[in-house]
C-alpha cells in the first residue's frame, strides 16, 4: 500500500477526461497515446481537421464516436467496451480506473488517489472531483524528520508511515454515482474478471517489477503477490492471477464505499498498518470524504484553460507558465529551438 502511495495513477489517479452525456456525438481524427485502446463504433460525421496526421512519427488512431486513452492497453480496452455497451465517459473512466488497479500495479491502484476533471456537455460546464489521499490524523509536521532535523528519505518514500488515507475508491464511486449511468456491478465486472482469470505478463510489467524487485522483496506480502511461489520473477507471457485483489474488488462491487473503508478490507488495512508501524486508523478510513471543487481558470491568448485547483499543483503552475509565455512569440523562435526551450524552462522555474 505504501509503495502504491508514491507511484500514483494518473489515470485515476489523474484521470482528466471529457464526459459527454452519451457517445453518439461524432468525434473524428482523435489522437490516441501509445498502448491506448481501440475506438468505439463509427458512424458518418462531418470531416474535421486532424490535430496530427499519418506523416507524424507516432501514428494516431482515428475514431468518430469516442475514445479511451490510458497508460495500459487492457484497461483502456475495458473502457472502450463500456462505451460500446452504451455507457458515458464517466462510466468508461471509472471502469478503466478499477481495471488499472489490476493491470498497471506501478500506478493504477486502490490505495492511492487523484483528481478527475470533467466537462459536462449538456450543461456546458466543468467540475473537478478531488479524491487525493489525506494525511492520517496521527501525522504531524515533523513526521519525516530524523533526530538531527534532516529529512529521512527512506521513511518518507518506503515506510508504512508514508501511506496516506486512500481516496481512489471513494472518488471513482462518487463520480460514477453522480455523473455515470451504469451500476457498480457493470463497471467493476471487467476488473474482477481480469484479476480472476489473470493477464499475460507484458514486457513492460516484467520490466517494472524487475526494476523494483529489490525493494519489493523486503515485504513478504509483496513477494507473495508479485512473484512466483519460488520467489522468481514472472516471465513475459506468463499468466499472472490476483485472486486477493479480485476479492477486494468484489467487496467494493457489492457494498460500495463500505466495502473498502469499513468491514474486512478496512480491518486488513489496519492490521497491516499496525504490523508495520503505520498511522492509518479505522477512523481515518471511515472518515474519508471526496470533495467536488471548482476548477481553476485562466486564459492563453484566445483560449480558456480549465484545470485542477489545489491541492493539485499542476493547474496553477500551467496557468502561471502560460501567462508568462503569452508575451513572447514562441512560433517565431521555432519549435524546440534553443531560444524556445530557454523561455519554456525559465517559465517553468518561475511557476
Amino acid at each position: 500500500m505504501h509503495y502504491a502511495r508514491h507511484i500514483l495513477l494518473t489515470a485515476t489517479l489523474s484521470l482528466l477526461l471529457t464526459a459527454c452525456s452519451s457517445v453518439d456525438t461524432p468525434v473524428e481524427q482523435t489522437i490516441q497515446a501509445p498502448q491506448a485502446s481501440a475506438s468505439a463504433p463509427q458512424q458518418d460525421s462531418p470531416r474535421l481537421t486532424p490535430i496530427i496526421d499519418y506523416r507524424e512519427r507516432f501514428l494516431p488512431i482515428v475514431a468518430r464516436n469516442g475514445m479511451v486513452v490510458g497508460p495500459e492497453q487492457l484497461a483502456a480496452e475495458v473502457g472502450v467496451d463500456i462505451l460500446r455497451q452504451g455507457g458515458n465517459a464517466i462510466d468508461a473512466a471509472v471502469a478503466t480506473g478499477f481495471a488499472l488497479a489490476v493491470s498497471y500495479p506501478r500506478a493504477g491502484n486502490l490505495a492511492g488517489g487523484g483528481f478527475m476533471l470533467i466537462h459536462l456537455a449538456d450543461d456546458n460546464r466543468q467540475t473537478l472531483i478531488d479524491y487525493r489521499e489525506t494525511a492520517p490524523a496521527a501525522a504531524g509536521r515533523d513526521l519525516f524528520l530524523d533526530d538531527k532535523g534532516d529529512i529521512d528519505r527512506m521513511r518518507e518514500f518506503f515506510s508504512h508511515q508514508s501511506a496516506g488515507v486512500p481516496g481512489t475508491v471513494a472518488g471513482l464511486l462518487y463520480a460514477l454515482e453522480k455523473y455515470g449511468t451504469m451500476s457498480r456491478e457493470q463497471v467493476l465486472a471487467p476488473a474482477i474478471a481480469l484479476a480472476d482469470k489473470g493477464l499475460a505478463v507484458s514486457f513492460a510489467l516484467n520490466f517494472e517489477i524487475n526494476a523494483r524487485a529489490q525493494q519489493l522483496r523486503k515485504n513478504p506480502e509483496a513477494v507473495r503477490l508479485f512473484f512466483r511461489p519460488d520467489g522468481s520473477l514472472y516471465d513475459i507471457g506468463d499468466i499472472w492471477r490476483q485472486p486477493d485483489l479480485a476479492w477486494t474488488l468484489r467487496q467494493i462491487q457489492k457494498n460500495g464505499n463500505a466495502g473498502f473503508y469499513q468491514g474486512e478490507v478496512a480491518q486488513r488495512i489496519i492490521a497491516e498498518m499496525e504490523a508495520g508501524g503505520g498511522l492509518i486508523s479505522a477512523a481515518d478510513l471511515a472518515g474519508y470524504r471526496t470533495v467536488e471543487r471548482h476548477p481553476v481558470r485562466g486564459r492563453f491568448r484566445d483560449f480558456e484553460i480549465v484545470s485542477a485547483p489545489p491541492p493539485s499543483s499542476g493547474g496553477v503552475h500551467i496557468l502561471q507558465m502560460l501567462n508568462i509565455l503569452e508575451g513572447y512569440d514562441l512560433a517565431a523562435m521555432g519549435h524546440n529551438s534553443a531560444d524556445y526551450i530557454h523561455h519554456l524552462s525559465e517559465s517553468m522555474k518561475l511557476a
